[in-house]
């Protein structure tokens, strides 16, 4: 059975990302709109006009220095790992300009990581921050990368560099002269173009390079945007501003920093990294109207009593990138003095696939209504179409999906069936929304009984004494089968591991006890993207009882 959105398609326009964002009249943001600013210091900022020379002048760079896009569009793959700097999207503005491919490396990245990703795109540049030009240096003698394609962007001096990692010197490479981008208008020209490379996160195995295109950055922007156009006809329209404190090797961070601001008229504020006293300030002192952000970070919001009106400005709060509970998410809500929306997707579908609308109460514990111009299908093992409001694995399809993974056949064959995304992970459609129970891979199966972590993870957190929890399977030899283990953040002191079990046995199922135990732990081990790193957690259970853990 194939499920679509209740609401009307969309015309996705027809324009390559950049004309989307610089020369369409649907852009909101006018010629003197600040689109990027530093959020220590917001009068060191760039307009759009600004940025649309500044984009010109290094595409002329790349091309001309580098040979990026000399033979053509779509070959030259530039690497960047870089910490937040609101010159970041202008250089990811000008990579596409002169041709390239950008390819964005975690900041947290060990110089292993780094060489490996250089490698596997067959990197033409590498471009680094101030502060990650150390892993950069150590990567390219890693995997024998020559340094004189090795930079560093830096926007915090008063210069505004694009500047050589090798020697001493601090000159900006960058001159007066511009390169404009080619206008496309060819629709299959379009789907099939390659300008992104996101790295899926990794949790379940090594990172895929997934491909992004101009029809899926445009469609995800345009299609997810037309809701927040539609709510501000209706009830007026605010500042569009944000805070940019994830990390721009996520599809949150491209789409949600780089291209959705600009095209809705906005400014982004940006943090160098994550700190959560300054996130807190900065939301106050910069009059934050709108933000995505992950349930790590929503939890702290939650729990933290230096939370007060460091809000009061906001007017839409979206999260994403794991599964929130339905407590964390009402709990939460409070906190901000606005509902938390709910959103799902991936990567390889360039973000949103459904998403709750702006400030419309929803306390079913969904992930909103399916977004336009999209269709999916849920199915069982079996690959068969489950039964109405029976969870399956959720399959995709639409402008918003990726073609595939950059030069991994392997993993295009297991990844799309019919034409669809099998996302990997469970959920099942109720009316209008789309209810999300966990990953396929990481379900637990008790007696033949599907036990989602998630569930038991949403039910844990909402103790007022358990800051965090990851759950996991293991195996119990007497029983024959696998049992759910919780791994939380708590003072001992303040509450005991059976106490922990009996607040989940007062609350779900007899088959989603937690048979596996209760460990206490100073942090679960997560992603960027704030994903639970359950690899990390079976390590640990491998390191106390490797007869009892799930491999």
């Amino acid at each position: 059975m194939i499920y679509t959105s209740t609401k009307p398609t969309g015309s996705v326009p027809q324009l390559d990302l950049l004309s989307f964002l610089f020369d369409s009249p649907q852009c909101l943001s006018e010629e003197t709109t600040v689109i990027h600013a530093e959020a220590a210091n917001p009068s060191n900022g760039i307009t759009k006009a600004q940025a649309r020379v500044l984009t010109r002048r290094i595409a002329y760079t790349l091309r001309t220095r580098f040979g990026i896009g000399q033979h053509g569009s779509g070959k030259d793959i530039v690497v960047v790992m870089s910490t937040g700097q609101f010159l970041l999207p202008i250089l990811f503005y000008g990579i596409l300009a002169a041709g390239g491919v950008a390819s964005f490396a975690s900041s947290s990245f060990m110089p292993e990581e780094l060489a490996r990703q250089i490698q596997q795109g067959s990197a033409k540049l590498c471009i680094s921050c101030p502060t990650s030009q150390d892993t950069l240096l150590a990567a390219s003698r890693l995997c024998d990368f020559p340094l004189h394609r090795c930079l560093v962007l830096d926007s915090w001096q008063p210069q505004r560099l694009l500047r050589m990692l090798a020697g001493s010197s601090h000159q900006n490479i960058v001159g007066e002269s511009e390169l404009d981008w080619p206008r496309i208008t060819n629709q299959e020209e379009l789907e099939n173009s390659l300008i992104c490379l996101l790295y899926s996160s990794g949790t379940t195995g090594a990172p895929k390079g997934v491909k992004l295109s101009h029809t899926n950055m445009v469609a995800a922007c345009y299609l997810v945007g037309l809701d927040l156009r539609q709510h501000w006809e209706a009830e007026g329209k605010w500042d569009y501003r944000t805070l940019g404190h994830l990390p721009t090797a996520h599809v949150a961070g491209v789409q949600g920093y780089f291209v959705i601001p600009l095209w809705q008229g906005g400014t982004v504020y940006w943090m160098p990294k994550f700190d959560f006293v300054q996130f807190l300030e900065f939301n106050r002192s910069l009059e934050i109207t709108t933000f995505f952000s992950v349930p790590p970070i929503y939890l702290l919001c939650a729990k933290s009593p230096l939370v007060k009106d460091h809000f009061r400005s906001l007017k839409a709060a979206i999260g994403g990138a794991a599964p929130l509970g339905k407590e964390l998410q009402i709990q939460v809500s409070k906190k901000l003095g606005v509902f938390l929306a709910q959103t799902w997707g991936l990567s390889e579908t360039t973000g949103s696939v459904s998403g709750g609308d702006v400030n419309v109460e929803d306390l079913s514990g969904s992930v909103g209504p399916l977004i336009r111009n999209v269709e999916i299908r849920i199915i069982d093992e079996d690959g068969n179409d489950c039964p109405p409001e029976t969870p399956g694995e959720i399959l995709v399809k639409g402008p918003i999906v990726t073609k595939g993974y950059y030069n991994n056949p392997a993993a295009d064959a297991e990844s799309f069936k019919d034409g669809y995304l099998c996302t990997g992970d469970i959920g099942f459609l109720k009316g209008d929304r789309i209810f999300v129970v966990d990953r396929k891979k990481e379900l637990i199966k008790y007696k033949g009984l599907q036990v989602a972590p998630a569930e038991l993870e949403a039910v844990l957190i909402s103790h007022p004494h358990i800051m965090d929890a990851g759950v996991i399977g293991v195996f119990d030899e007497q029983q024959s089968t696998e049992v759910p283990r919780a791994y939380v953040v708590a003072d001992k002191s303040v509450i005991s591991a059976k106490a922990i079990q009996d607040f989940v046995k007062s609350r779900l199922a007899s088959h989603k006890q937690l048979r596996g135990g209760v460990e206490f732990v100073a942090a679960i081990p997560k992603s960027l993207a704030g994903k639970i790193l359950r690899k990390d957690l079976r390590a640990m259970a491998m390191a106390t009882n490797p007869a009892k853990a799930k491999l």
